[in-house]
């Protein structure tokens, strides 16, 4: 019988009688929780891969410090290693770059 090889079913098993609608209360109320094929489409939707938005590991590092040089500096912030001439921070930095090599627009990544 090939009528029960193509119908859908859940990740468990389970029949799926209406994959369009979810359960609400009322016409315009809320969706419920209980509603599991809606649940279980989230699930496995929320874990899909999206091979064009995986983060590749390319990009380059600095590491030295950051000296404050500039007195008016103080007017925009309250952390305590930007206010003061002369104060060095040790710093990390790290550019990544996600698509397209150097000069690409970003089209190339959102179209």
């Amino acid at each position: 019988d090939t009528t029960s090889m193509s119908r859908l079913v859940t990740s468990n098993g389970n029949p799926v009688d209406d994959n369009q609608n979810s359960l609400t209360v009322g016409p315009a109320g809320p969706i419920l929780i209980q509603d599991f094929h809606l649940i279980d489409k989230l699930a496995h939707f929320d874990r899909e891969r999206i091979p064009e938005r995986v983060v590749h590991a390319k990009g380059s590092g600095a590491h030295g410090y950051l000296e404050i040089t500039n007195p008016d500096l103080g007017n925009y912030t309250k952390a305590d290693y930007l206010n003061g001439v002369g104060k060095r921070t040790p710093c990390f930095l790290r550019f990544s770059t996600v698509g397209g090599e150097k000069g690409s627009a970003d089209t190339a990544r959102d179209p």
